[in-house]
C-alpha cells in the first residue's frame, strides 16, 4: 500500500485514459504526459498503461509500509528517499517503511510515480484515470488528500532486467509541431503568418482541460464562431479574442471555435509538461512527417526494457 502523508499541489491517479467514449461526451482524460507514464511503467516491469500517480508542479510525501519497486518519470521534482536523492528515469527499491518525498518541480510541470503492480482502483468505463471535472474514476474521483491509503496491485510479469537509456526523443521539446486542422484554410495568410512566426505565453488558465495562450492576436474567421463539431485532442482553437487555446486530455468533446492547427501525437507529451508562463512557438509539419515522428518516438519507448 501507499500512505499519503502529504498530497502535493494536485496529485491524481492516471493511466492512459478511456478511449472511444467521445460519442457519449466523455473525454479520454489519462496521463498529461503519456510518454513519461509509459516509460515509468516499463522501468518497473508493468504494462505501459498501468495506473500511477501524476503530480503537478509540486509533489507530495508517500510512505510505503511494505516497500515497493518504483520509478519516477517526467519532470524533476527533487525526490528524496529516506534522506537520499533519487534521480528520474531510474527504477529504485523502497524498503519496508520507506518514505518518498518529492518537492517543487525543477523542470516541466508533471512527474509520475510508477510502482510495480500499478495503483489499484475501481475502473470507470474501463480506465483508472481520474476525470477531475466530472469527479469520476481514479481514487474517489478526486485529487489525493492527506491520509489517503492506496492499494498496489500484484504483478504477474517478470522482474525488469537491464534498462535501456532514455532517449532525448522522449523528453519535452519546443517548438510544438502541428499539422493543419479542419478549418486551417479559413484563416488568411496573414493570420497564419502571425500564428507560426510569433511566440505565445502559457497563461495561468492552463489545466487538464486546455491551455489558454497569450500573445499576438490572430484574426479569427467568422467572428471566431462556427457550427459546433467534434474536436480532437491537441486541437488549437482560435476564439473571437484571437488568443489560441490548446485542447487537452479533459477537453470538451465538441466545440464551436475554428481550429487553425492540431498538435501532433508525438508532441502531446510536451504539452503535458508546459507550465504557466512558459513561452512556446508552433512549427508546421505535414502528415507524413507527423507519422514518422510518432514511429520514431514509439521505437524509443520500446527500447526501454
Amino acid at each position: 500500500m501507499i500512505l499519503v502523508e502529504a498530497p502535493g499541489l494536485f496529485t491524481t491517479v492516471q493511466d492512459l485514459g478511456r478511449m472511444g467514449c467521445g460519442s457519449i461526451g466523455v473525454s479520454p482524460s489519462g496521463a498529461a504526459d503519456a510518454v513519461a507514464l509509459r516509460v515509468g511503467n516499463r522501468l518497473v516491469g508493468n504494462p505501459e498503461g498501468a495506473a500511477a500517480l501524476e503530480m503537478t508542479l509540486a509533489g507530495g510525501t508517500f510512505a510505503f509500509p511494505e516497500g515497493a519497486l518504483a520509478a519516477l518519470a517526467g519532470s524533476d521534482f527533487g525526490a528524496i528517499l529516506d534522506g537520499g536523492a533519487i534521480p528520474a528515469w531510474t527504477p529504485f527499491r523502497i524498503p519496508p517503511g520507506g518514505r518518498l518525498r518529492t518537492g517543487h518541480t525543477r523542470s516541466g510541470a508533471r512527474c509520475y510515480l510508477c510502482v510495480r503492480g500499478g495503483i489499484e482502483v475501481k475502473l470507470f468505463l474501463g480506465s483508472a484515470s481520474t476525470h477531475v471535472l466530472s469527479g469520476l474514476g481514479g481514487f474517489e474521483g478526486r485529487s489525493l488528500k492527506k491520509g489517503d491509503i492506496l492499494s498496489i496491485g500484484k504483478s504477474e510479469m517478470a522482474e525488469p532486467g537491464r534498462q535501456g537509456a532514455v532517449s532525448d526523443i522522449l523528453l519535452p521539446r519546443k517548438p510544438l509541431r502541428v499539422t493543419d486542422a479542419p478549418q486551417s484554410d479559413w484563416f488568411s495568410e496573414a493570420a497564419q503568418s502571425i500564428f507560426y512566426n510569433s511566440g505565445y505565453r502559457v497563461t495561468e488558465e492552463a489545466n487538464r482541460m486546455g491551455l489558454r495562450l497569450e500573445g499576438p492576436v490572430i484574426p479569427a474567421p467568422a467572428g471566431g464562431h462556427m457550427i459546433t463539431e467534434g474536436v480532437a485532442l491537441g486541437a488549437v482553437q482560435i476564439p473571437a479574442a484571437g488568443q489560441p487555446i490548446i485542447l487537452f486530455v479533459e477537453q470538451q468533446t465538441t466545440g464551436g471555435y475554428p481550429k487553425i492547427a492540431n498538435v501532433i501525437s508525438a508532441d502531446m507529451s510536451s504539452v503535458g509538461q508546459l507550465r504557466p508562463r512558459d513561452q512556446i512557438r508552433f512549427e508546421r509539419v505535414d502528415q507524413t512527417t507527423a507519422r514518422a515522428l510518432l514511429r520514431e518516438q514509439e521505437e524509443a519507448i520500446r527500447a526501454i526494457h
